[in-house]
């Protein structure tokens, strides 16, 4: 197979670029390094199977030779980022997600679009089902993220019925691992550095709010495990076991060693007080669920931190 991957520099889509490799894919990764790194594909320097192509997703997509795949994790994905690029993160949802499609549909390849729990908003359903519509403030500061992937969606899915295309919907859920940038706001990344640096992990609220964890690698598996299916969801991939962000924080002191306090912030606007998936059709369909505890996740990526912010490491 021959992929290309939109955001492939980035955390997500390098370590998915990866796995394509590791089994004899080709790949090609487009990303225009706004938030992802070349460092992230170093490992690759040399190699014939991964071509980076320094572009602008939204733009329109010139990829040399065969397609079998277009899989589109291009957008801005952690709070920070998306708050401080609005307009560009909708253009990630709406621009890029129709220029993927074109390129799929010349190339008659199979598109992949990785939606996100954000879809759901600040649910009233839990765990969350594929069938809940969600429950999103459409003119909220967090719409430029939900909304671009709800309208992701609904031009994925109105592409498929217009010109039968082949394609897939994923809603990805928290994931973390490797290579996760250190200063991109996201909350395992936060606890993670503060507390190697011995600083207090900052909470947002009273920390009873819940989120579902899901290593990369499980991630990886799973969107791979759609790639070659013919399910076309949408199709939830995340941990199904619930952890409150006290619960989180306490469990990355205690794995750093760390002497840290925990401070308490405003939680910010229409922030989720609970995220679960429910997966569900993921077992069924694709016979995949994660399998890395969450413990043993956090322990790989302190690992991955510490030589980082030792300089022995790269991470978008």
């Amino acid at each position: 197979m021959r992929a290309v991957v939109l955001g492939g520099a980035g955390f997500l889509g390098s370590h998915l670029a990866d796995a394509l490799v590791a089994r004899g894919d080709e790949v090609v990764c487009v990303d225009d390094l706004s938030s992802g790194t070349p460092a992230n594909l170093e490992r690759h320097e040399g190699d014939d199977a991964v071509e980076l192509i320094v572009a602008d997703a939204c733009e329109p997509l010139q990829v040399s030779g065969p397609v079998d795949a277009v899989l589109h994790l291009a957008s801005p994905a952690s709070p920070r980022d998306y708050l401080a690029r609005p307009l560009e993160t909708m253009a990630a949802g709406t621009d890029a997600t129709r220029r993927g499609l074109e390129l799929a549909a010349r190339h008659g390849a199979r598109f992949l679009l990785a939606s996100t729990s954000e879809v759901y908003g600040d649910p009233l359903v839990h765990p969350q089902r594929e069938t809940y519509w969600g429950n999103v403030n459409p003119v909220g500061a967090r719409s430029v993220y939900d909304e671009a992937k709800r309208y992701a969606e609904a031009l994925t899915a109105a592409w498929h019925r217009t010109y039968e295309a082949d394609v897939a919907v994923v809603r990805i859920f928290n994931t973390y691992g490797p290579r996760l940038r250190a200063g991109d706001g996201r909350v395992v990344s936060n606890f993670v550095v503060q507390a190697l640096a011995g600083k207090p992990l900052t909470i947002y609220g009273d920390g009873t709010q819940t989120r579902s964890f899901c290593y990369v690698s499980d991630m990886v598996k799973g969107l791979l495990a759609v790639l070659d299916s013919s399910v076309r969801g949408p199709v939830n991939l995340g941990n199904p076991t619930e952890t409150t962000i006290l619960e989180l924080a306490e469990t990355v002191i205690e794995l750093a060693g760390s002497p840290s306090s925990i401070e308490k912030a405003p939680l910010p606007e229409d922030d989720p007080g609970r995220r679960c998936p429910d997966i569900t059709l993921a077992r069924s369909e694709l016979g995949w669920e994660p399998t890395v505890p969450l413990r043993d996740g956090l322990e790989q990526t302190a690992r991955w931190f510490r030589a980082y912010l030792g300089g022995g490491a790269s991470g978008s």
